[in-house]
């Protein structure tokens, strides 16, 4: 699928960020404007307009942003677990089944405990299931360890697919 929604990005600075290897700026440079226009909507609909690559650049974000934060509980608990199955998907087209076979390893962890996992909490209740649901911290550990590898294949991907991901400006 092709995008629908190209954001133009300033050429020299992206090729620059490409030159120099300064992969967090040309991160930012191709997703900042995804999450800015998803802002704008308001609707996580925006995905069905972005081609494959820009769906998981876009949705990897949110994981890793929760991740980081608060482990895939948190990930799970702010409600962004519909994001994984087409994650996990587009992982393997990236060629990064590593990273894949931690999420899907999230998916059964959530499956088997939907209801505990899903349930509104107090903040007291959300930290037990820290206490509960001890599987994700090997999870979450697997995720970190993983992720800069896998960032840097999708940002490879993104430099050899440019026009997949932005006009230039």
């Amino acid at each position: 699928m092709s995008s629908n929604f190209l954001p133009s990005v300033n050429a020299t600075i992206l090729k620059k960020a490409i030159n120099d290897g300064d992969l967090e700026q040309f991160y930012d440079l191709l997703v900042q404007p995804l999450h800015e226009e998803l802002y704008r909507r308001q609707s996580f609909e925006f995905l069905d307009d972005l081609s494959w690559a820009q769906q998981l650049l876009l949705a990897y974000d949110y994981v890793h942003m929760q991740v980081g934060q608060g482990g895939f509980i948190q990930f799970i608990q702010n409600g962004y677990i519909s994001l994984l199955p087409s994650v996990i998907e587009q992982l393997y087209k990236l060629d990064a089944p590593e990273m894949a076979q931690v999420l899907d390893d999230v998916l059964k962890v959530y499956v088997l405990n939907r209801e505990q996992l899903e349930r509104q909490t107090t903040v007291e209740e959300f930290a037990k299931l820290y206490d509960e649901f001890r599987e994700f911290e090997d999870i979450d550990a697997r995720f970190q360890t993983l992720h800069p590898a896998t960032t840097r294949k999708l940002l490879d991907h993104a430099a050899a697919h440019l026009n997949e991901f932005v006009t230039e400006a």
